[in-house]
């Protein structure tokens, strides 16, 4: 057992907070906000990630996961420090490292031994000497700078972070990774693979990651569009495609476009840290904009067929949490398809099983929230599939038929079977579908 603060309860220090406490260490998640800690310490979770709502409980239960706002004390009782605050994109696409430099100042302040701290917030390369120059002009004890990106998946972060690909440690002292092995010993005793570098290398693996998963996403949703226009179905593309063993199946699914907290901000990231180092990343750069036409193609077609003005028309929209088993709403597809249908004119109608409050907190009340798929759809001229909620796959399509104004279908998941659903008499459009 390893004694670990982790500074910052947001999706990734709960998860990891609550991931190591059920691998048996005694956990410290230190946070500033109140209301959180209050929440957290009543067994509640402040955000909707499958899995965690048992093993919080659980581990909080057992004594081996607490939460404070006393960073000093979290850091002085601790072997090893994860910093998990945010870093959201600034005006220009860059990290904002006002949080982990304030994280790092503090943690100088109390450091009374050796200690690990490890960076497990996505940051720019060179963040780690950057952490370590601060460290070191505040703090005359030892310690060391650790770079862990993670990779975990909304929605599975769980067992993403339990059953990992692998494991990276940035780090450049061998007494630093004994420790990071003997923290994750669990897991590679289990099998999982870690993977030890220098730090620069692994800040950039996890940028360098999510910009070759956006860059899949990206492509076959440009080969979608060339789909439409020449008879093509982009499932039977991709499915051609995912069988040869050097491009595999996933990630290559065409879609609304990506969103979410880590795709969107670690690509203009990397193109921000790109430009600083006057380097051209035209392919990473061709990422972003094509995902920004794609979150605004479902609207073009919509509007292909009502005509530029959707006034007096209601549309039903089928999830609004950028993918489903998440309530995040950062970046999801949905905002730019709800803003430009309104735009033109229309009632939007959305429901989402999970993600009504977070979207409200971005949509306000432009658009209207029904209590069930069902109700959304009453009335409507057509309804928009964006998330691809394990509920949407097969809904009561004759009720469906009855409810909507007119029978239009908008699959933007390619979630359905078009010939099913043409055979039943609804107008069914995809993503690149025939």
């Amino acid at each position: 057992m390893m004694n670990v603060a982790v500074v910052g309860t947001g999706y990734v220090g709960l998860v990891a907070g609550a991931c190591f406490a059920e691998l048996g260490h005694r956990v410290t998640c230190v946070d500033n906000d109140p209301k959180k800690l209050e929440v957290l310490r009543g067994g509640g979770i402040p955000i909707y990630e499958p899995g965690l709502e048992e093993m919080v409980p659980r581990n909080v239960q057992a004594g081996r996961l607490t939460f404070t706002s006393d960073l000093a004390a979290a850091v002085q009782g601790s072997d090893v420090i994860f910093i998990a605050v945010g870093t959201p994109p600034g005006g220009d696409g860059s990290a904002d490292l006002r949080a982990v430099t304030a994280v790092a100042e503090e943690i100088a302040g109390a450091l009374n031994g050796y200690k690990v701290i490890v960076m497990k917030s996505t940051v720019p390369i060179g963040t780690g000497d950057r952490v370590k120059a601060i460290i070191t002009s505040l703090s005359k004890e030892e310690f060391s700078v650790v770079s862990n990106p993670e990779f975990l998946r909304e929605g599975v972060a769980v067992d993403d972070f339990m059953r990992p690909d692998r494991i990276v440690v940035g780090a450049s002292e061998e007494r630093a990774v004994d420790v990071m092995r003997k923290l994750y010993r669990p897991l590679t005793r289990e099998g999982a693979k870690l993977m030890v570098m220098d730090i620069r290398s692994s800040e950039m693996t996890k940028y360098a990651s999510n910009a070759m998963l956006a860059t899949r996403i990206s492509f076959v949703n440009e080969v979608s569009r060339l789909c439409d226009v020449v008879g093509a179905d982009i499932e039977n593309v991709r499915r051609g495609m995912g069988a040869d063993t050097r491009i595999g199946e996933e990630f290559l699914r065409a879609g609304v476009g990506f969103g979410g907290s880590c795709f969107p901000k670690d690509v203009r990231a990397l193109l921000q840290s790109a430009r600083e180092y006057n380097v051209e990343l035209g392919v990473v750069d061709a990422v972003f904009r094509a995902n920004e036409l794609q979150k605004q193609r479902m609207v073009d077609v919509i509007q292909g067929d009502f005509g530029e003005s959707l006034a007096g028309r209601r549309f039903a929209m089928w999830g609004l949490a950028f993918k489903a088993r998440t309530d995040d709403m950062r970046e999801a597809p949905s905002i730019t398809i709800a803003r430009g249908l309104i735009a033109a004119g229309a009632e939007v109608v959305a429901y989402d099983p999970e993600a009504h409050e977070t979207a409200h907190a971005v949509l306000g009340d432009t658009i209207q929230y029904a209590a069930d798929a069902y109700a959304a759809v009453e009335g409507a001229d057509a309804l928009v599939l964006v998330t691809d909620w394990a509920a949407f796959t097969s809904p009561d399509w004759e009720r469906v038929w009855a409810l909507m104004r007119e029978p239009n279908l908008y699959d933007g998941r390619n979630l359905w079977e078009p010939r099913e659903l043409t055979a039943m008499g609804f107008r069914y459009r995809g993503i690149g579908r025939r």
